[in-house]
């Protein structure tokens, strides 16, 4: 009987733990976070100046999705997608607003 009824509780922790979800929105730096750049004008564009946000200021790369901000635990994979619509996957963590990060690509 002891091992059914840890069974469940095994079974019950995995249907409540957080599932893997798809993000959709802008990568930007945590300094200019809805991705308006206007006022830290870093570079020529907007990918550059995330680009720069991050290396020169400490910021972290981060997805709008034009509503909410979402810290990404992956900082190297966003640079190349810096000012540009993604589609991100991987699991939140809800009190922090962090999405670990399983991939990230180019949106369609």
């Amino acid at each position: 009987m002891k091992p059914l009824i840890f069974s469940l509780f095994i079974i019950a922790a995995l249907a409540a733990a957080p599932g893997k979800q798809t993000f959709t929105g802008v990568i930007t730096d945590s300094m200019c976070a809805k991705a308006d750049h206007s006022h830290m004008q870093m570079g020529p564009t907007h990918a550059e100046s995330s680009v720069a946000c991050v290396f020169a200021h400490g910021a972290a790369y981060v997805l709008y999705d034009g509503k909410d901000v979402y810290t990404l635990s992956d900082q190297q994979a966003p640079e190349k997608f810096a000012a540009k619509k993604v589609t991100v996957v991987g699991t939140l963590d809800a009190k922090t607003k962090t999405i670990h990060v399983d991939s990230i690509t180019a949106a369609k």
